[in-house]
């Protein structure tokens, strides 16, 4: 009879990690590859400052803005989100056109937005992007 109860003992253990194991990786999935982000891209037009502040061939990372811009030839911009598609964190750092998320461990190219190591499988979003008046602008109608 002793026997009995440490098995089900054991057995309501292993029930409850189970369960907790599944509430973390629920946490951590996501479904709309946006991660946790309802909105993963400027909503107004945000002024990101001297276009030659963005060295040709390479990428800035505005992290108030959330905004990452590349600039493959002089005078041409690119932008895409700076919020990673996994699980929704703000990269923290351009180096080589290669943006890094600090949650997870993810990495992104700068100059196309694509993801490059997981767990993000989705490309950052494009966000528009212009130079207005001698300064880059990123943003809706940019």
């Amino acid at each position: 009879m002793s026997g009995q109860p440490a098995a089900r003992r054991t057995v309501l253990k292993g029930a409850a990690l189970a369960g907790a194991a599944g509430l973390g990786v629920a946490a951590c999935s996501t479904e709309s590859k946006l991660g946790h982000a309802e909105t993963p891209t400027p909503t107004a037009p945000v002024e990101l400052g001297a276009p030659d502040d963005i060295p040709v061939g390479g990428s800035k990372l505005f992290r108030n803005e959330r905004v990452i811009v590349n600039c493959p030839a002089k005078g041409q911009y690119k932008a895409f989100s700076a919020q990673c598609t996994h699980a929704g964190c703000l990269l923290d750092k351009v180096e080589d056109n290669v943006g890094t998320c600090p949650c997870h461990g993810s990495h992104f190219d700068t100059t196309t937005g694509k993801a490059m190591r997981g767990p993000a499988t989705a490309p950052l979003p494009a966000v528009p992007v212009r130079v207005e008046g001698g300064r880059l602008v990123a943003g809706p109608d940019a």
